[in-house]
Formats: C-alpha cells, structure tokens, sequence
C-alpha cells in the first residue's frame, strides 16, 4: 500500500492574504468602528460639558433667588412662556426629555422623521433651551436630553460615514442613547441595560457589540476628565433578612402607586378631567406655559425654595443622612412641581427629579420603621419611584446600585422596583417613555395616511377635470368632430 504524501506547505503569502481577509480587517468595519468610537468621545464631551453647564445654571439661579424668594414668580412664568413659544414648529422635537423621540426613530425609520428628530440643530437647542429652563429653576433633569442628544450625534455621524442603511442607523442611535444615559449619571452598566431594556425593547447579538464598545469608550474619556466618582457618593446600607424587609413592601406599593400617578398625570389622558388639561394645553400652548410656570414659582414660594432645579442636592442629603434635609413634605411638593414643569412642555428630563422625589417618600417612609436603617429606606424609595415613573424595574435597580456604589442592596433593591413596576400599572400599564413615543408613531402615521390621502384626492380630482373637458353639458362624452359629420350626413339622408 502507497504511503500518503505529505501535503506541500501553504505559502507564506497565501496565509498572510487569508488572515488579511478576515473580517477583522475588512475596511466597511473599520469605518464603522472609527464612527462608533468617534462618536463615543463625542457624546462623553458633550454630556460632561452639559453637566457643568446645568450646574452653572442652577448656581446662577441660586445668586438669583438670593436676591429674593419672590424673583420667581416674575421670571419663570416669562421664561417658561418664551420657551414653550421658541419650542414651536421646526424646534418641536427639543420638547420634554428627549427618550420618546428616541424611541420613536428606532421604530420609524422613515429619513425625513429621523432627520426631523435627531439633526444636530435640535441636538445643540435641546441643550441650550435645557439650561435655559434651570437657569429659572425648572423642575427638570438633564439625563433625558443627554440622552437625546447622543442619539442625535450617533445618527449624524454615522450618515457623515455612509450609514445611511435603515437598520444600520437604528444601532447607532442605540449606541447613541446608551452612551448618553451612561456618562450623564457615570453608570456604565445602567447604559446597557437602559438601552436593552427602555430603548429597544429587546436584545440583538448584532447591537450588543455595538452597545459594549460606545459605553466603554464614553465611559473611558468620562473616567479620564471627571475622575471615578458616585453620583451620590459612596453610601455604606444593608437590609438585614427579617422583619427589615417590610421597607421593601412599603417603599414597593407606596412609591409604585405614586410613580404610576405621576406618569398618568403627564400623560396626559385623552379622556377624562386630564384630557381637557391637554386640549387647553393644545390650544393656548404659551399662555398655558406661563401658567405652569407660575404655579411651578408657587410651589417654590412655599417650600422655601426646596423644589427647584434638579433635587439632586436634596436627594443626596437624604441618603447620606445628611444634618439638614429639605423637609418631611419634600416628596409631594417636588412631586407636584415635576407635574407641572413637564406639563408646561419645555425641555427637560424626569429622572433626576424623580429620584429627588423618591428619595424624598423613602425619607418619609422610614419614620414608620424606626429599627430600620434610614439610609436603606432612602435606597429603596428612590429605586422603586423611579422605577414605578419609568416602568423599567431593571434599569431603575441597576442606575440606583451604580448612582450609590452599594452592592449590599442588590436583592432588596430589584424585589422593590419590580413590586413597584406592578403597582404603577394601575395607573399606568405602558411605561410612560414607550406611552409617549407609541403617540408619536401614530401622530406620524396618521399624517402619512392624510397626506396619501390628499394626494389621491388631487389626482382624482385632475382626471375629473380632465374628464370633464371632454363631456358635454349634460355630462354626456362629447362626440369627435367626425362622429358629429358622420351623424348630420345620415340625418339629410333619411330626410
């Protein structure tokens, strides 16, 4: 039997050209991790100056306010009616927080919707008519608009490199989102999750890679100019297994029903008492601004102030168990004051408030449990507001756990977001960011199916009146010119 002989060696050059062949090295990736990395830096940049820049704003609306406690009932309902005129026809889009227009052109991917919600001009106005509105004390977060601002960079830089494929422009502006949630609040994982569990909905293989490397990178460039810090600082609570865990209960159903209040009471029902609010709203959208604005000044006349801005003074000296805390009717009072900064439809987020607003019930909640760490209950409420507002159980825990550098509560925290989640159903059984972006997608449809249904109507209205110059007076078809010969000669002939 012939022994078998031994395979020729590959050459060098044909090994060096398969491994230049792999995908690895295809030029179209490169030029997609270049723009995903570039636009990474890019929203990291921009979220750390939107930072310093919403700080400054409100410090100079504290040497405002200094001047007098009266100041507001003057200024916010002018600014507020200034912004919501400025907000009207081609700025629209900067309106509120900024994640339903996300989630709206993840699911739209008509070019001129997106263009319409993510171009760079509504980017850079969102921005500035953002630190407008705290410059006067808005009871408003900047997360929702960094947010939306990411997205809109992703989506412009990834057409400046010639992704302008439908789905290939969908996970950039999922990149985008991620990155935004991650460096405004420094939470790289609640960036993921956000994105996975808020944005899109769901979780594809193909913009998982995607997702991992514009956090990372953003979170890099935030780690390298801002240091590694705790939103609120590092907060050393536990929940002992026992009758402790009866926070959790309380925390769960009283701050999910209050959360699930607060995302009816902005959505807006098309019926009932609240519909009217938006039909006047609709109607006289400046004048009902600076209503908003007055009533927003009120609430801050009579809570000394304690309402304004983000709250995240506040809710950083509930849950550091601060000397000074704001006040046992803090929760309600800022509670009411997102209300009505939100209804006024300026731009501006919700999460930063509704974290100060939760942590302000925790505060509350936890005079009812004396043997329970204060702290812990703080943990809770503000993990389960935010969860019962958003309607994202798994976003909210992981955002609290990042924001205050506790691993200890990681059990008590997701048992009370989700017992939260189920009791904001009642009130509100589609989150309130989905809720909004689902109107917009219908807002958009219905004009999509009016404008094809003009357009049928002008060219059934054209061959009508094409039609109608080739009929006679009694709607007859005119007979041609021959024809009408042909019949006269027959009438001589039979007479």
């Amino acid at each position: 039997m012939p022994e078998p002989q031994p395979s020729s060696p590959q050459p060098s050059g044909s090994r060096l050209q398969s491994v230049l062949g792999h995908e690895f090295f295809a030029p179209q990736q490169w030029k997609r991790r270049i723009a995903l990395w570039a636009g990474a830096i890019l929203v990291a940049l921009a979220a750390i100056v939107f930072t310093k820049a919403s700080n400054w704003s409100y410090h100079l609306f504290q040497i405002i306010l200094g001047y007098g406690i009266w100041i507001p009932l003057v200024i916010m309902p002018i600014v507020f009616g200034l912004l919501a005129w400025a907000t009207e026809g081609r700025l629209s889009a900067t309106r509120g927080s900024g994640i339903p227009q996300v989630i709206g052109t993840l699911h739209i991917e008509d070019e001129s919707f997106r263009q319409r919600m993510l171009a760079l001009p509504v980017a850079v106005f969102k921005m500035a008519f953002t630190l407008i509105a705290l410059m006067v004390g808005a009871s408003i977060g900047r997360e929702g608009p960094t947010v939306h601002v990411g997205a809109g960079l992703f989506y412009s830089l990834g057409r400046r490199f010639g992704f302008t494929d439908p789905k290939a422009a969908s996970r950039f502006i999922l990149a985008g989102g991620a990155a935004g949630i991650a460096a405004a609040f420094n939470t790289p994982l609640a960036g993921v999750i956000f994105a996975i569990e808020e944005l899109a909905g769901t979780f594809e293989h193909r913009f998982s890679g995607l997702l991992l490397t514009a956090v990372f990178v953003g979170g890099v460039v935030s780690l390298g100019i801002m240091g590694n810090y705790s939103y609120f600082g590092e907060v050393q609570a536990s929940l002992p297994l026992g009758h402790a865990w009866l926070a959790v209960l309380l925390t769960g159903l009283v701050c999910g029903l209050l959360g699930g209040l607060f995302a009816r009471l902005i959505l807006l029902s098309r019926r009932g008492p609240l519909a009217y609010i938006g039909r006047l709203r609709a109607h006289a959208p400046v004048l009902f601004a600076v209503g908003c604005g007055l009533a927003l000044a009120i609430i801050g006349v009579l809570s000394h102030g304690s309402v304004y801005g983000t709250g995240y003074i506040q809710a950083r000296s509930f849950v550091q168990e601060a000397a000074v805390t704001p006040g046992e009717s803090f929760g309600i009072a800022k509670l009411a004051a997102n209300v009505v900064s939100y209804w006024a439809g300026i731009p501006g987020g919700i999460f930063s408030p509704a974290l100060a607003v939760g942590a302000g019930l925790g505060h509350n909640i936890a005079h009812f449990l004396p043997n329970v760490p204060a702290a812990s209950v703080v943990l809770l409420g503000m993990s389960a507001y935010l969860s019962g507002v958003t309607g994202a159980p798994l976003t909210s825990a992981v955002i609290s756990m990042e924001l205050t550098d506790n691993q200890n509560m990681v059990i008590p925290i997701m048992a009370a977001c989700l017992l939260a989640r189920a009791a904001a159903s009642i009130f509100s059984p589609t989150p309130v960011y989905k809720d909004f972006a689902e109107r917009m997608v219908q807002d958009f449809e219905h004009q999509q199916a009016a404008h094809a249904s003009a357009t049928e109507r002008v060219r059934a209205e054209a061959e009508a009146a094409a039609l109608a110059g080739n009929t006679s007076a009694f709607d007859e078809r005119a007979a041609p010119a021959e024809d009408a010969k042909d019949e006269k000669a027959d009438e001589r002939s039979e007479s």
